[in-house]
């Protein structure tokens, strides 16, 4: 019988030293780079017709998740979101097929829910009782919310520019939140300074400084090939900021071949990006390997607002060795996709999710996609998060007066 989990070891993502699975990991110690954990899958005794009894929550898959035994599992109920079809989108863009992964209906409203029910649950099992982050919003919602019911002490530095709602969801789950005047990078550094000055015994369970974040952001990958049928999409255009998703899902993809629960190739992955905060675009437009920090990052779709992605490297290779690529596209054009989305299709979705809806416009035009590719979106949060992005302002009409009806 396959145990709870296959999980064997970590291992670092550079220089592929090896690290014990049991204790609790930062990085790597010998170089600095992200751990990432590795799993036995020739003990994986399981497959999709197995998968399929279990209840539809991204704990199905637990033999490729790191947590040891189902009494160790912090759980909202979090995964199998929707995989939706954009007939109408579609025709617009030019494409037969177009589907969306809407992150927007899980817990605390955005695609964090999965890395923060993964990550609290083995932060737990394995004895931490503080953990840290920055966060540039949606992340720390979904933390506090997964550490309040984990009993875990949560400590939050968001940008002050972060989303307001996310702002209330921290201090709803009883995190204690610090605003900072700056980047989330800027958070990042007074983090680690924290926790470096404290007694406690506070983890760092920042983007990919911890190992288990990216093992509940993969069952974005794994879900996709269920809800295929147990196949894979031609091509998945992803919102990247700390990229932590899209390497997810390449690692989720990697690992269902291995276990020959899907055949290659894999999908040409995309990575989008803002002109205002374009660092793996860059990097990938240069042809090299890691990127450079981007200098005044600012852009309306925070979520990917980040100047330096620790992992920059994984989202490169990962773009390389699936023939994708990376594009970048501003404000204007995704705030009005922002409203094309939701008038074509009734969804209201984040401006990281209209970022690929634009993204995919431009790689149709360019004649990177076929009309016959079939296209996997990501909307990788609600749009109710970000009122502002569709402003209403408008007189209101006295009811002694009258209103005018359009004409469709």
């Amino acid at each position: 019988m396959t145990a709870f989990s296959a999980l064997s070891h970590l291992e670092c993502s550079r220089e592929a030293h090896l690290h014990d699975a049991t204790m609790r990991h930062g990085v790597c110690p010998a170089c600095g780079a992200p751990l990432l954990a590795r799993y036995d899958l020739s003990s994986v005794r399981i497959g999709p017709a197995d998968v399929a009894t279990r209840a539809p929550d991204l704990w199905r898959y637990h033999e490729l998740l790191p947590v040891s035994a189902p009494d160790a599992k912090v759980t909202l109920g979090e995964g199998m979101t929707p995989l939706t079809p954009l007939p109408h989108l579609a025709q617009r863009l030019g494409l037969r097929r177009m589907w969306v992964k809407d992150e927007g209906l899980l817990p605390t409203g955005s695609f964090k829910a999965r890395g923060a029910a993964v990550g609290v649950s083995r932060a737990r099992e394995l004895g931490a009782r503080r953990v840290a982050m920055p966060t540039n919003g949606n992340a720390g919602a979904a933390w506090a919310a997964y550490a309040a019911r984990a009993g875990l002490s949560l400590a939050v530095a968001m940008p002050v520019s972060a989303p307001a709602i996310t702002r209330s969801e921290v201090v709803a789950a009883g995190a204690h939140l610090t605003l900072v005047d700056g980047l989330i990078s800027d958070a990042g550094r007074l983090v680690a300074e924290a926790i470096a000055a404290s007694e406690a015994d506070w983890y760092d369970v920042a983007t990919l400084k911890e190992p288990y974040r990216v093992e509940g952001k993969k069952t974005m990958g794994f879900e996709i090939a269920e809800q295929l049928g147990w196949r894979m999409p031609d091509v998945v255009v992803y919102p990247t900021g700390g990229g932590v998703g899209l390497i997810g899902i390449h690692k989720a993809l990697t690992e269902l071949v291995e276990l020959g629960w899907v055949a290659g190739p894999l999908p040409r992955l995309v990575a989008v990006q803002s002109t205002g905060c374009a660092p793996i675009v860059t990097a990938f437009d240069a042809g090299v390997r890691e990127s450079q920090p981007w200098p005044d990052a600012d852009t309306v779709a925070f979520g990917i607002n980040v100047p330096k992605a620790l992992g920059d490297f994984l989202v490169l290779d990962a773009l390389y060795a699936t023939g994708g690529t990376a594009v970048a596209v501003t404000d204007h054009d995704l705030l009005a996709d922002v409203r094309l989305v939701g008038s074509s299709e009734g969804m209201f979705v984040s401006p990281e999710g209209a970022a690929t809806v634009t993204a995919t416009r431009a790689l149709r035009e360019r004649g990177w996609l076929d009309a016959d590719d079939e296209v996997v979106l990501l909307n990788t949060g609600n749009g109710l998060i970000y009122p502002e992005t569709v402003p209403v302002d408008l007189p209101a009409v006295p009811p002694t007066g009258t209103i005018t009806l359009p004409d469709t």
